[in-house]
């Protein structure tokens, strides 16, 4: 069970953190346990996680300030492990290094910053360039089918679905545009419905019965009947 001192200095942070928030971090604690919170941190542009969102979760002991917290992240970045503990000079795998001045703010601000380095520590993995950029790309829809993460994080939430309601109207209308051979088709119909009537014609100009011709040649002749025959 926390310390009161501990409560009430958590409570504090977290007002403070509301009215004055930290530039690409967002934590908050678990309803249900104040000496659990979760944060998220967003991708610095110019590296290679920018537009990924990082989620974890800080467990703080009963005599905080005074002990340094446990720092985990869930979401894959290609930079540290995931569900595993983070040896960082502001974690509990260093108490002897820990100040009891520093707060939420300021160790998510550390830790997005020592995330952004490639300096190795425990707990820290290497990956290239590219691994990184696509796991920046599929963080945030990986972080929405965590239910932890929707209840306490709406507003990343509410984010993944805009994009994909901008993504998926644009692969229906492609999917549904005619193409090339449906919008051809009328147009070798009325083609083909042009070509028996020429043919008719033809037919009719060209046959002739033998009676008829051979009255003609009878009354004009072979050369006054053949011109009446092109008729």
């Amino acid at each position: 069970m926390a310390e009161k001192a501990c409560v009430k200095r958590l409570q504090k942070e977290y007002r403070a953190l509301c009215k004055e928030p930290v530039s690409h971090v967002v934590a908050r604690p678990s309803p249900n346990d104040i000496l659990e919170w979760h944060y998220v941190l967003e991708g610095s542009e110019g590296t290679p996680f920018a537009g990924g969102y990082y989620y974890g979760k800080i467990k703080f002991p009963p005599e905080y300030p005074f002990k340094p917290p446990g720092i985990s992240m869930v979401t894959p970045n290609g930079r540290f492990m995931t569900q595993k503990k983070l040896c960082l000079s502001m974690s509990d795998f260093h108490p002897e290094s820990w100040n009891p001045m520093w707060s939420v703010s300021s160790i998510l601000t550390g830790l997005l910053s020592f995330m952004m380095d490639n300096s190795p520590t425990t707990g820290s993995v290497t990956t290239t360039v590219a691994e990184k950029q696509k796991l920046a790309k599929a963080s945030l829809a990986f972080n929405c089918k965590n239910p932890t993460f929707r209840k306490l994080f709406p507003e990343y939430v509410e984010k993944y679905e805009e994009q994909q309601l901008l993504v998926h109207p644009v692969q229906e209308q492609v999917s549904t545009m005619p193409t090339q051979a449906e919008n051809s088709t009328p147009l070798l119909d009325g083609l083909n419905k042009v070509e028996p009537h020429k043919d008719m014609k033809n037919q009719q100009r060209k046959s002739c019965p033998t009676w008829l011709l051979l009255l003609l040649v009878s009354i004009f002749g072979v050369v006054m009947a053949l011109p009446l025959l092109q008729l």
